[in-house]
């Protein structure tokens, strides 16, 4: 697994929401028997204080896949090139502003590891083999956000400063909004949650359907490893639109159907629905985007419900969309 989040567009935007619905826990594992070797390595100060090429290139050494997949080293033309922009961007004395504000935001980092723990500690409970990876912090000049893979997270921290930032990553601002300290670990799980280490899918189903319930697991997964976290945080969607999703659940499913949208392969259909869009003008003006990955997650869960003897693990497993849309019985009616 190797990724980073600007190319998903499942993970979105953060605000919480007060539905008490929306705020009760999912299961809460007993993890106070398993302890995981976390390391996690500040490094948001060192690009900030270098002063000659040499460091630069130096500490890039020392970090090659920071080098190769965050600062995307293929992009440029040879090393020369590489280097001059990095350094000119990392001696630019606006970097000391982006430096001072993420310490402002993120303090020591205290609070941003023991997320990660908790986080980690409970993909463990599932997954009792699973390796922690190494996780290291940056500051990228707003280059990149997130890179995951086995065995490394790097994040780079002054992407989620959030509102109120000096310098912010240049996006539509439905899309900015995901961008806040308290989405990196929820992103994180996603990621992880959309893997198909975790997430068994059937390549061969092309429909509508199969990617909202891949994405519904996604969701149900992280949802398992934060078990508090607010729905809303996780789908990206604010206060009002997750209440109107959930007051309207009978009204989108209508529309759904009226499109033939569940089995249909159609990219056009699908980016209607479960695309990166402001809203589903479709189903209406305050309809969130992405609907369709909310009715699909509504779909797991459902489905998570009503086989409560299966085991979390093999709900994920469950490679045949088909099957989990139909013994869900997810089937809302319009008010």
């Amino acid at each position: 697994m190797r990724t980073s989040i600007v190319f998903l567009f499942l993970i979105l935007s953060l605000a919480g929401c007060k539905n008490d619905i929306e705020e009760k826990c999912a299961f809460i594992p007993d993890t106070k028997n398993i302890t995981i070797d976390l390391q996690v390595e500040f490094l948001e100060d060192s690009l900030p204080a270098i002063t000659s090429k040499t460091q630069l290139v130096n500490f890039l050494s020392r970090h090659i896949i920071m080098r190769d997949f965050l600062f995307n080293r293929k992009a440029y033309p040879n090393d020369s090139v590489f280097i001059n922009t990095l350094y000119s961007k990392f001696t630019n004395p606006h970097i000391d502003t982006l430096l001072f504000e993420t310490k402002k935001v993120f303090g020591n980092g205290t609070e941003l590891q023991q997320e990660l723990t908790t986080a980690f500690t409970n993909l463990t409970y599932y997954y009792p083999d699973f390796q922690v990876p190494k996780v290291e912090t940056v500051i990228t000049g707003l280059e990149t956000d997130l890179f995951v893979s086995d065995s490394l997270i790097i994040i780079g921290l002054d992407y989620y400063l959030g509102k109120g930032a000096r310098y912010r990553p240049d996006m539509h601002e439905y899309m900015l909004r995901r961008y806040d300290k308290n989405f990196i670990v929820p992103s994180i799980m996603l990621l992880y949650g959309i893997d198909s280490r975790y997430n068994d899918t059937d390549l061969s189903d092309r429909t509508m359907l199969a990617d909202m319930v891949t994405y519904g697991k996604a969701y149900y997964f992280a949802k398992h490893m934060m078990p508090c976290t607010p729905d809303s945080v996780l789908i990206g969607y604010t206060a009002e639109e997750i209440a109107g999703a959930r007051a309207n659940q009978g009204m989108i499913w209508k529309r759904l159907i009226e499109d033939e949208a569940f089995f249909s392969t159609d990219g056009k259909v699908k980016q209607r629905y479960i695309g990166e869009r402001p809203k589903t003008f479709e189903v209406g003006d305050q309809a969130p985007g992405r609907i369709g990955t909310w009715v699909g997650w509504q779909i797991v869960n459902t489905y998570a419900a009503r086989k409560s003897d299966l085991p979390f693990t093999q709900v994920m497993m469950q490679k045949d969309a088909k099957l989990i849309f139909n013994e869900s019985r997810y089937r809302p009616t319009e008010k």
